[in-house]
């Protein structure tokens, strides 16, 4: 951030005068939303920052900050840094072990819970944490009969934090003001997809200057209105719900729970969302399934105006030319089926909407962008302060993500891989300076992992993980990424993962995806009592071998990948987990590990057979241990012979 507005208690202090009476953040209770003002938000602040360092927390401490979106908890992170402090936000979903290795490796002094069940992981692994001294918990319900030796609750710290403030009444703003831009932020640990989380650690300049640039670039202001429902561990959501709401004075909204989100969302109308593709995947199988159960009229009337849509909608969104009949038959559409659609969806009021984290299927991304949602996408990492390209408006294309970010530099290596300096290039990793030297060059440019170009429009297109992309033994390249975002696409595919590195053709894991699969069970009179006996199913069968035959057709007309159409497949008898290791907490596969643990089924389907009996180890809700087996069917998939033209 320019000038002296430099860290976030300083923009709130600002804020608090400049926007006083605008909301500042909302949250749903008991089904009723609450709002709180600029001017209010600064006040509970400044109670719980007061009350914090009554408590013994300061300059350089750390708070580990564990739940779901609540206003505390962001107020959490603004009180820290007010104190010279640092926040480190854990995942909420953790297991206790997963949460001591973060606590202990930051070495948090302070830690605030959300509710008992994150107090009670904490307490489990306290004995582990030598630095943690003081366990606070917003929601007190359960919390009656708890020891409350270094345990105390929210409002407690506020009420003690208003006393001290009385006493001492420059103190917050004294503290504030020793703060600079240079100053850690926050530590945000990496996702662990290739191993131990790695603490990112970004200053207040990496956070403020790339929001200030991006709220610059799309035009965001005050008016503007967002909802915090993503993990508060995850960069986006610093970004998005903390780091860009403070710069552009914007109001967030968080919902009741995980499970109301999109009521909420319908309820908020929200102006400016971003989500993974998993989440726009996911809302259009739902709209998918509903048509399905639809009555024949309106079946009809959607798919006739859904290709309207496609013919003109992303034309008529980017202001290019379309003729009056086009342009009319679109408008009937919108009152008739758009409309009532992205009501439904609670998109509305979208001026803005982003996509990042993984590859979106082109036909999800041009499905939002042709019913007028202005969707783009982004490309970015924790080590970025997530903004490395973006995409321009009326420059959207569906298989690039973007020119460089304001103030961002790229390059492409001579491996392929994507290189980028800028403003929110990250301080260093936690403890980790090897690792630093590895990302980081001396002077500023940071090594991505992954494979891309630039295309003839300027734009970035990202291929794979670099280390993921490998060659089949006939020299052709392979890129895993790429073919499971093809497979994900269909609603009936949940997770795909695929082989082929060092090996003479490809093949494919397969997760169904239980609702949409579920579903059309219903309808056609298929009885179920678990996933895997659906996985299991003939009929489920074909269903995704025809999605794998189509994906391979696909190939077939790209010279580059026509090699790699899926050779055999299977159906896994198991969702893929985080809890069981397979996945990080961001839904991203760990290659290594299910390699390691599927070995079984991976030479299987390099073998002539056609079965492969496996035993599987697996986490359940309450966190036991238990063990599921399968004899699992391998599939042949078409495949279909190279087309000279490429596109």
């Amino acid at each position: 951030m320019t000038g002296s507005l430099d860290t976030f208690p300083k923009l709130l202090l600002d804020r608090a005068q400049r926007f006083a009476d605008h909301p500042a953040i909302r949250e749903k209770d008991y089904g009723i939303w609450q709002t709180w003002t600029w001017r209010q938000v600064e006040a509970e602040i400044r109670s719980l920052a007061c009350g914090l360092a009554a408590n013994g927390f300061k300059r350089g401490d750390k708070l580990a900050i564990i739940g779901d979106n609540r206003p505390r908890l962001y107020w959490a992170m603004a009180a820290a840094q007010s104190l010279g402090g640092v926040p480190v936000p854990a995942y909420q979903d953790s297991g206790a072990e997963e949460m001591q290795y973060v606590l202990h490796h930051a070495g948090a002094r302070f830690a605030l819970a959300e509710d008992q069940e994150q107090v009670d992981k904490l307490l489990e692994v306290k004995d582990r944490c030598p630095e943690l001294q003081e366990i606070i918990f917003d929601e007190p319900r359960g919390m009656q009969h708890y020891d409350r030796k270094n345990l105390d609750d929210f409002e407690n710290i506020q009420t003690q934090g208003r006393k001290f403030d009385q006493e001492n009444p420059d103190f917050f703003v004294g503290e504030i003001e020793q703060g600079s831009g240079s100053d850690i932020a926050i530590i945000l640990y990496t996702s662990g997809t290739t191993g131990t989380p790695k603490g990112v650690m970004l200053t207040h300049d990496n956070v403020l200057i790339t929001a200030e640039n991006t709220v610059n670039r799309d035009g965001l202001t005050e008016k503007d209105e967002s909802l915090a429902y993503l993990p508060m561990a995850w960069v986006g959501d610093h970004i998005f719900s903390y780091g860009q709401s403070y710069v552009a004075g914007f109001s967030v909204s968080c919902p009741e729970s995980g499970a109301t989100v999109m009521h909420d969302m319908r309820e908020i109308g929200p102006t400016y969302f971003f989500a993974p593709p998993r989440i726009f995947e996911n809302m259009l199988t739902t709209v998918m399934i509903r048509m399905e159960d639809a009555a024949f009229l309106k079946r009809k009337m959607f798919h006739y105006f859904m290709n309207v849509a496609r013919r003109v909608g992303v034309k008529v969104l980017d202001g290019k030319a379309v003729s009056v009949v086009s342009r009319l038959l679109y408008g009937i559409g919108n009152v008739l089926v758009y409309g009532p659609l992205k009501n439904t969806l609670g998109m509305s009021r979208i001026r803005l909407a982003y996509t990042a984290g993984e590859a979106i299927g082109p036909d999800i991304f041009d499905f939002y962008r042709a019913l007028g949602i202005n969707m783009k996408q982004l490309y970015g990492q924790t080590e970025a302060a997530v903004f490395v390209t973006m995409q321009p408006d009326g420059e959207v294309k569906a298989d690039t993500v973007g020119t460089p970010a304001p103030d961002v530099e790229i390059k492409i290596a001579d491996n392929g891989e994507v290189m980028y300096r800028g403003p929110g290039v990250f301080h260093s990793y936690y403890k980790n300076p090897e690792a630093t030297a590895e990302t980081k060059t001396e002077d500023g440019w940071v090594h991505t992992g992954d494979a891309g170009f630039v295309d003839d429009d300027g734009q970035l297109k990202i291929i794979d993980r670099a280390k993921d992309v490998g060659k089949l033994n006939d020299g052709s390249m392979f890129a895993p990424k790429y073919l499971e975002n093809k497979l994900k696409f269909f609603p009936q595919i949940k997770e795909a993962v695929t082989f082929g590195s060092e090996r003479d053709h490809a093949t494919a894991f397969i997760n169904i995806d239980l609702e949409a699969v579920g579903n059309w069970a219903e309808r056609h009179n298929v009885p179920y009592a678990s996933y895997q006996e659906l996985a299991a199913h003939p009929q489920v069968y074909e269903m995704v071998q025809e999605c794998v035959e189509k994906v391979n057709r696909d190939l077939a007309a790209d010279s580059k990948l026509a090699a790699s159409q899926i050779k055999r497949f299977l159906i896994l008898h198991k969702e893929l987990d985080a809890d069981d290791g397979e996945l990080t907490r961001t839904r991203k596969v760990r290659r290594r590990y299910i390699e390691d643990k599927y070995n079984t089924l991976i030479d299987g389907l390099y073998s002539e057979r056609d079965r492969c009996y496996i035993e599987t180890q697996v986490t359940f809700e309450d966190g036991r241990k238990g063990s599921i087996s399968a004899d699992l069917e391998m599939r042949e998939a078409e495949r279909f012979e190279a087309q000279s033209s490429t596109h």
